[in-house]
């Protein structure tokens, strides 16, 4: 009995492999006889798109698409199509596709890849391989947003947030603050920001404490949005003045004065989650290098590009030059004014220089007017810059006006007189298409305790805010500079990473 329900079980195990050797042989037969014809034949597809449905920034410039099998690669990239179109070059590691943007992605925009048609990459050179699945991906850039200080009665001196996207505004602090500075976290999610009490009109100066808000970039803008406060650093023995935000987001550099030993006058580091230690570096102007190692600092006549740790040696100094305006993306290179006084025949001029990494310091431009600030592209082609333009007159006047500066050609290409302006700030969008700036009026009437303060100790009572898209080449053609007044009312403006 034992061994006859053996010899069943022996008998049905050797029939199942057989059936199982069949169908295998079969498929195998089955797909080099038919080729491409079958349907029953399992096709090549895309295995994982890295960028799906995801929301893309500035830091993100390449995707990847993993196939499930090797693809015949010139039937793949000419098949491949982005919507709307976004500027790459492709290239290959085995099953996996890498493009690469050579363009920065526009924001506020929603994306679609499409691939169809593309083809297996065939074993046999008579025959074409078997075309592959349609694959769509979905993906989007950040929403255009930005912040400004606001100069309204329900708005003033409060930090604002605006969804250029999905034109949607949040007050993020409260009313009883007066912002004089704040900086963007990296992904926007985050700002960290200088105030002090109202009704302290100029003293307020002289009592700033850091803090740090939530923007809500992050979150579902059609659910009720409360943004979170935090204090980061305190005001109680130390004056806090400038600051700046390491572009990682964890750095934060602060000029400090002691209270009670007006000697004592250091810039300080905080790091997360430790407490602020001094730098024992006195200074003037400072910017944090884009790779948050190092600092830029003026100190006497010169800059001094010094380590960020308490103690340490300047790694360069660079005598010729009295302000670090700005750092190309890549920290590569920074933009500078050489102020002239070593030249007496030069002495009333300004000079705008690119200097980069490797040793080279070339003059842009020389103006008897003022270099006020100024924004490299996002490729670090080109500087967008806040000029003025000394008038001839008896009295020292000075017209502003936005400009273009090819860093190559040294080109000088102005974009925008701006009369009747004072104390403007300027903003390049993340993407390089679009700069925001302000236009404040101001009184010098001492009851405006409650209003925000100008660089000129005087009350902000009102602010406009415009949108400029520079020119653009599109093939021969260049377009024509667009500029929008916003319907919002504040200074100050601040595009979002």
């Amino acid at each position: 009995m034992y061994n006859k329900s053996l010899q069943t079980i022996d008998k049905t195990a050797i029939i199942i492999i057989l059936i199982f050797c069949l169908v295998i042989g079969g498929l195998i037969w089955g797909e080099q006889w038919c080729g491409t014809t079958c349907s029953f034949v399992s096709k090549p597809k895309v295995k994982e798109f890295s960028w799906q449905n995801q929301q893309i920034g500035i830091e993100d410039r390449a995707f990847v698409l993993t196939f499930n099998r090797p693809m015949e690669i010139a039937s793949i990239e000419q098949n491949l199509q982005i919507s709307p179109t976004l500027p790459g070059k492709i290239s290959w590691a085995g099953r996996r596709l890498a493009y690469t943007l050579t363009v920065p992605i526009p924001y506020g925009e929603s994306y679609q890849l499409q691939l169809q048609g593309g083809r297996e990459r065939s074993h046999q050179s008579d025959q074409m391989g078997v075309v592959m699945q349609p694959f769509v991906g979905t993906f989007k850039s950040r929403d255009r947003a930005f912040a400004y200080i606001g100069t309204n009665q329900a708005e003033q001196g409060q930090l604002v947030f605006y969804n250029l996207t999905q034109k949607k505004k949040f007050l993020l602090t409260p009313p009883t603050l007066n912002i004089v500075d704040f900086k963007f976290y990296p992904n926007g999610d985050k700002i960290l920001f200088s105030a002090a009490s109202k009704n302290r009109g100029i003293q307020g100066l002289t009592e700033l404490q850091l803090y740090q808000v939530t923007t809500g970039l992050d979150q579902d803008l059609s659910k009720p949005f409360e943004p979170k406060i935090e204090v980061i650093l305190d005001n109680k023995e130390y004056q806090n003045n400038q600051f700046d935000l390491s572009s990682d987001g964890e750095t934060i550099v602060v000029q400090r004065l002691n209270r009670s030993n007006p000697a004592d006058f250091d810039l300080w580091i905080i790091k997360p989650g430790t407490q602020p230690k001094r730098l024992n570096l006195p200074g003037g102007e400072f910017l944090i290098t884009p790779d948050g190692q190092t600092l830029a600092v003026t100190k006497g006549e010169g800059v001094a590009i010094v380590p960020l740790k308490p103690d340490t040696e300047v790694l360069d100094f660079l005598p010729k030059f009295g302000r670090v305006l700005n750092f190309s993306a890549d920290g590569a290179a920074a933009a500078m004014v050489n102020f002239n006084m070593e030249n007496s025949r030069l002495r009333y001029t300004k000079s705008l220089f690119y200097v980069n990494n490797q040793g080279i310091q070339k003059e842009l431009l020389n103006i008897d007017g003022s270099i006020l600030d100024c924004k490299f592209n996002p490729s670090g082609s080109h500087l967008y810059c806040l000029l003025t333009e000394l008038l001839p007159s008896k009295d020292y006047q000075e017209k502003p006006y936005l400009a273009k500066i090819d860093i190559k050609t040294a080109q000088v290409l102005p974009l925008l007189e701006l009369p009747n302006y004072r104390d403007i700030n300027i903003s390049l969008s993340p993407d390089g298409l679009a700069i925001l700036f302000d236009q404040i009026l101001t009184s010098n009437n001492p009851s405006l305790n409650d209003a925000p303060v100008s660089d000129a100790g005087e009350a902000i009572i009102g602010g406009r805010l415009w949108l400029l898209i520079p020119p653009t080449r599109e093939g021969t053609e260049v377009t024509q500079p667009d500029l929008e007044e916003l319907p919002l009312v504040g200074f100050h403006p601040q595009w979002s990473p």
